[in-house]
């Protein structure tokens, strides 16, 4: 058993997947050996569900018939919105409060199967993933003094969450933007919330164990929110009397470091960037505003043509353009990690079936580096 101590889990390799796969130095990105630009431009979320779930691309019937439980599986239980509006009324995050209600649903499951037992924990995630829309989309009017709309079983996934937080139907644009945007954060492989959900399955945890500790995982800013970061220097932009460029050189000059740039695996620009940036111009020109698009892509240009960083493998990732994204469509910025959630709930849970399939628990080691003489005194004696 090797010594080595690689801190982060750095290159070390736990299981292997069929499920999506990361090449850092080409920037690409595949799901079940489906490019990503295929799946974002192509085809719907629940399409991605199905693939990443099934192991294959859905056809017509089988499409229809997915949308249909995912549909059935949307409401929430009165006791878990009165949760819901509790947590508002004491002012927690949208995040913590997921977490809160994800953990809850589980009193309300209809079936509690032997953990071994893999089709019994796909409805049950499936259940989850269904009711996340819901509950964001009921938290978020709760906290602006408004009543939960209840969900329709006429709209996709996406179309159904902005018109359960916005009260009214969204128009095409928005919900092919979102609809892209939970296929973009679907999966990537394991990450460090995947990863968590993986460890606590891999000890026949029930699925809402499991993903509620993704979600506490991916709560991290190291992890989650570096898209609320990106957000907020786009407005701090707006707010100041600088143009982008001025403002990156004078955040360069004092040291700070711009969110949205670097990533664990890609030193080329994150392709999931490239699509959302697509989607940021689409939605300038939409709505008719376009400084959003225009301050980020002005500091990705001064960052890479003047500073160089691409050059030094620091390169956009997905975040440097979801933020601005989530804004043009009305999402208030402590949303944008919970709506990461609220899409990459399908990756975390086929991750942890797969990794069932084969189980074995999950137990890395620790280098000890404490004294091992120490002589104890009694307590009357210290």
């Amino acid at each position: 058993m090797s010594d080595e101590l690689n801190l982060g889990l750095d290159g070390v390799l736990v299981t292997e997947s069929s499920l999506s796969h990361v090449d850092g130095e080409t920037g690409r990105l595949i799901y079940r050996g489906y490019a990503i630009e295929d799946l974002a431009r192509e085809a719907s979320f629940e399409e991605v569900l199905y693939l990443l779930w099934h192991g294959e691309l859905p056809d017509a019937d089988a499409l229809s018939s997915f949308e249909d439980a995912l549909a059935d599986e949307r409401p929430i239980d009165d006791d878990v919105v009165e949760t819901l509006r509790a947590l508002a009324a004491a002012d927690e995050t949208p995040m913590a409060a997921l977490r809160t209600a994800t953990s809850m649903l589980s009193a309300y499951e209809p079936e509690h199967p032997d953990p071994e037992d893999l089709d019994a924990s796909l409805r049950q995630g499936r259940r989850i993933t269904a009711k996340m829309p819901t509950i964001l989309a009921a938290y978020d009017r709760l906290r602006d003094g408004d009543e939960p709309i209840e969900p329709r079983d006429d709209l996709g996934h996406a179309a159904n969450f902005l018109y359960m937080r916005d009260g009214e139907e969204p128009d095409e644009v928005a919900v092919e933007t979102l609809d892209q945007a939970l296929t973009l954060h679907a999966d990537h492989g394991l990450n460090a919330s995947t990863f968590t959900t993986v460890v606590v399955s891999s000890t026949l945890a029930d699925v809402y164990n499991a993903i509620t500790a993704g979600i506490g995982a991916l709560a991290g800013p190291l992890h989650g929110g570096a898209n609320q970061d990106v957000m907020d220097i786009l407005l701090e932009i707006d707010d100041s009397d600088l143009d982008p460029r001025e403002w990156v050189e004078e955040a360069i000059d004092e040291g700070r470091r711009i969110p949205g740039f670097g990533h664990r695996v890609y030193q080329v620009k994150d392709p999931r960037a490239l699509i959302l940036e697509e989607r940021s111009a689409e939605l300038a020109d939409s709505t008719g505003d376009d400084r959003w698009y225009d301050y980020a892509k002005t500091i990705e240009d001064y960052l890479t043509d003047e500073v160089g960083l691409v050059e030094k493998g620091i390169a956009p990732n997905v975040d440097f353009y979801s933020g601005s994204v989530y804004y043009q469509l009305g999402m208030p910025a402590d949303m944008y990690t919970p709506i990461f959630v609220m899409s990459r709930v399908g990756g975390w849970l086929a991750h942890a079936l797969e990794y069932r399939e084969n189980n074995r628990i999950i137990r890395p080691r620790a280098r000890y580096v404490g004294e091992t003489d120490a002589e104890f005194v009694p307590i009357d004696q210290r």
